[in-house]
């Protein structure tokens, strides 16, 4: 699915497909946490029922104001304590499907929002 012409604002998603994410030129055929200027590639974590606080440190590192999290073709929601801990260190996080997060993050990109994408391409 392709999404929006880029507009060369930093790392812009140009479409996700089921095991693919492609991004200014790039192929990401694996999960990945992606900001505006960062890609962080090969995102290993355990299955959503196992993800801890320290599977996303990565993303928590860049302090944004918002982690998206694509959970792959559908929507899978993480515990309740690990989206509790995220949001007590002073970080909004919404669940949605890979494609969602992908486009949602090129809206919040585009309005220079500090966002963080945590995507699954499962």
């Amino acid at each position: 699915m392709k999404f929006t012409p880029d507009s060369g604002q930093g790392n812009m998603i140009e479409s996700f497909e089921h095991g693919e994410i492609r991004l200014r030129g790039r192929i990401i055929h694996s999960n990945a946490i992606i900001s505006h200027d960062q890609i962080f590639p090969d995102w290993h974590v355990p299955t959503i029922e196992e993800l801890s606080i320290a599977d996303f440190q990565p993303a928590l590192d860049l302090h944004p104001e918002i982690i998206l999290f694509g959970t792959g073709i559908k929507q899978h929601f993480p515990s309740i304590a690990l989206m509790t801990e995220i949001m007590q260190a002073g970080i909004a996080i919404e669940v949605m499907k890979t494609s969602a997060a992908c486009r949602t993050f090129n809206v919040l990109i585009g309005e220079q929002r500090m966002v963080v994408a945590a995507l699954l391409v499962e």
